[in-house]
C-alpha cells in the first residue's frame, strides 16, 4: 500500500490505481462499488521504504485476514492477482520462475486467477519491453472482467 493511498484511506488512489482502472476498462464508480469489485490489498497498512522504494506487504497480513475477506465476498468470480507478491502467495508452486512469464501465460489461471504485472508508473521499463501485454493480456483482461460483472 503506498504512502498516498495510506494518507487518503482510499486503496488504488494513485497514478498505479489509473493505471489498473484503465486496464481493467472500469470507471472510478465501478471499481470502488463494493457490490461490483472487492478490493484486498495483500497488506492492510503502509509498509514504508527503504532506499526509495515501497517495502513489501508484511507477511503476516495475508495468512491472518484474506481467507476471511474473501469468505465475506459473494459471488467471486474472477480473483486478480497483481504483482510478485498476490501471485506467489495465491498461485504458490504453479507460479513460473518470474513474474514475466507468469503473466505471459496467464490463461493457464483462468478461469480462477488472472494475473498481472503491479500498474506502478515505475514498471514502464517492464511495459516498454514486453509489448505483448498490451497487445493480448489487457484484451483478454477486459473481456474477463466483462464475463465477471455480468
Amino acid at each position: 500500500m503506498k504512502l498516498v493511498v495510506h494518507k487518503t484511506g482510499v486503496l488504488w488512489n494513485d497514478k498505479s490505481g489509473a493505471n489498473l482502472k484503465e486496464w481493467l476498462g472500469v470507471p472510478d464508480t465501478v471499481f470502488y462499488d463494493p457490490k461490483q469489485i472487492g478490493l484486498l490489498p495483500m497488506g492492510f497498512c503502509y509498509p514504508g521504504k527503504r532506499k526509495g522504494v515501497d517495502l513489501p506487504p508484511r507477511k503476516e497480513c495475508a495468512p491472518l485476514w484474506h481467507e476471511e475477506a474473501l469468505s465475506q465476498m459473494k459471488k467471486v468470480r474472477l480473483i486478480i492477482l497483481i504483482g510478485n507478491y498476490a501471485q506467489a502467495y495465491y498461485l504458490r508452486s504453479t507460479k513460473e520462475k518470474t513474474l514475466t512469464a507468469t503473466v505471459k501465460n496467464y490463461s493457464n489461471y483462468l478461469p480462477k486467477y488472472f494475473v498481472l504485472p503491479h500498474p506502478s508508473p515505475r514498471n514502464n521499463i517492464w511495459m516498454a519491453k514486453n509489448k505483448w501485454f498490451k497487445k493480448k493480456v489487457l484484451p483478454a483482461l477486459k473481456k474477463e472482467i466483462i464475463k465477471a460483472l455480468r
